[in-house]
C-alpha cells in the first residue's frame, strides 16, 4: 500500500495561519458577549470605585486633620457619609414625601390649564398636538422613572455589594493597584501606572466639583421657587440637584415638572420659572461647570452628551447615572495609553499639572 501525500510545507503553514486567526475571531466574540452579558455587574463595579474614590478623598481629608491611622479615619469618613444621609432623610424625608405628593398631584390640573392658556392665546390645534405628545413622554418617563424606583428598591442587594466592595477598596487600594500591574506586561506597567493615576485624578476632581455644582443648583432652585410661590419647591429643588449629575439632560428634566407646577398658580408665574431655570442653567453652564472641568477634566461638551445617550441606550438607568464619571475615566485613559503612548503624539493629558 503507498502512503498517503504529505501536504505541502506553504499550503500546511496557510492552514494554521487560518486556524490561527479563527481561534482569534471566536475569542474576541466570545469576550465581547462576555461583556455584554456581565455589563450590569461591570458598572456595580465601576460604582463601587467611584464610590470608593469618594471615601478614598474624605478619608485623606480626615488623616491631614487628626492624627489617626488609616483604618480609623476610612470607619469615620463611611460613617459621616452614612450619617449625612441618614440625617437628610430624618430631617426632610417627610416634607419631601409631602411634596412629590404634591407634585404627582398637581401635574394634571397643570397640564390642563396650560391647554387652556394656548387655547386663550390661539395657537390652535398643532400646538396643542404637540403639549398632547409632551403628556404622553412626560408619562411614559414617568412611568419608566417609577419602573426605575422599583428596580432600585429590588436591587437592595446591590447596593450593599457596592457599598461593602468600595468599603474593601477603599480600605487598601495600593493593593488592588498592584493587582492590576501585575496583570500588564513588564513594558506596559508605566503606562498603565500613570493611566491610573490620570483616571483617580480626574474622578476625584470630578466628584468635588459635582458635590459643589449640585448643592448650588439645588439652593438656588430651592430658593427661586419659593420666592415665585411655586409649590413644592423643596422636592423640585431636590430633583434638580439630582439632575444636576447628568450633564445638559438633566436640568432640562427637572425643568419639566417645576414649569407645569407653575401654572396652577398662573401663566406669568410659569414663565418665570422658565427664566429661572434658564438663569440656574446659565449659572451652572458659565460658571460651575468650568469650575468642575478645572478639577476634573475638561471634556469637550458633545462627547458628554452622547456618552450620556449612549451610556442610556445600552445601560438604562444606571448608565445615565455614571456616565459622567465613566466619561471622564474612559478620555484620559484613551489620552494617555492610545494618544500619547501608542500614536505617539506630545499631548497634555487632561488635568496634568
Amino acid at each position: 500500500m503507498t502512503e498517503p501525500e504529505a501536504a505541502p510545507p506553504g499550503r500546511s503553514h496557510m492552514m494554521e495561519h487560518t486556524a490561527t486567526r479563527t481561534i482569534i475571531v471566536i475569542a474576541v466574540l466570545a469576550v465581547a458577549w462576555l461583556l455584554v452579558e456581565l455589563s450590569v455587574f461591570l458598572l456595580l463595579v465601576f460604582a463601587a470605585l467611584v464610590l470608593a474614590a469618594v471615601f478614598d478623598t474624605i478619608t485623606r481629608g480626615l488623616m491631614r486633620v487628626l492624627p489617626i491611622t488609616r483604618g480609623l479615619a476610612l470607619a469615620l469618613a463611611v460613617l459621616l457619609l452614612l450619617a449625612v444621609f441618614a440625617g437628610t432623610f430624618t430631617l426632610f424625608g417627610t416634607q419631601l414625601a409631602d411634596q412629590f405628593e404634591t407634585i404627582t398631584e398637581s401635574i394634571p390640573p397643570a397640564i390642563a390649564q396650560l391647554r387652556d392658556f394656548l387655547d386663550r392665546i390661539g395657537l390652535g390645534e398643532p400646538a396643542r398636538q404637540l403639549v398632547d405628545g409632551g403628556t404622553r413622554d412626560l408619562s411614559r418617563f414617568a412611568g419608566d422613572a417609577g419602573s426605575y424606583l422599583l428596580s432600585a428598591g429590588n436591587g437592595i442587594a446591590n447596593i450593599v455589594l457596592v457599598l461593602v466592595g468600595a468599603i474593601f477598596i477603599a480600605g487598601d487600594p495600593g493593593a488592588y493597584r498592584r493587582g492590576m500591574l501585575l496583570l500588564m506586561p513588564k513594558r506596559a506597567e508605566p503606562v498603565m501606572d500613570a493611566a491610573l493615576d490620570d483616571a483617580a485624578r480626574g474622578l476625584s476632581g470630578w466628584m468635588v466639583g459635582q458635590a459643589v455644582s449640585s448643592l448650588v443648583v439645588a439652593l438656588f432652585t430651592w430658593g427661586g421657587l419659593a420666592l415665585l410661590g411655586v409649590p413644592a419647591s423643596g422636592g423640585l429643588g431636590l430633583i434638580a440637584g439630582v439632575l444636576d449629575v447628568i450633564p445638559m439632560v438633566g436640568p432640562i428634566i427637572a425643568g419639566v415638572p417645576a414649569v407645569l407646577l407653575a401654572f396652577t398658580v398662573s401663566p406669568a408665574t410659569a414663565l418665570w420659572t422658565l427664566g429661572l431655570f434658564l438663569l440656574v442653567q446659565q449659572l451652572q453652564g458659565n460658571f460651575l461647570q468650568p469650575m468642575i472641568q478645572k478639577q476634573a477634566v475638561d471634556v469637550p461638551p458633545a462627547v458628554l452628551l452622547f456618552a450620556v445617550v449612549a451610556a442610556g441606550v445600552l445601560f438604562g438607568f444606571l448608565g445615565v447615572l455614571l456616565a459622567a464619571p465613566l466619561t471622564v475615566v474612559v478620555f484620559v485613559m484613551v489620552q494617555r495609553i492610545y494618544v500619547r503612548t501608542l500614536l505617539g503624539k506630545k499631548i497634555t493629558i487632561a488635568g496634568e499639572k
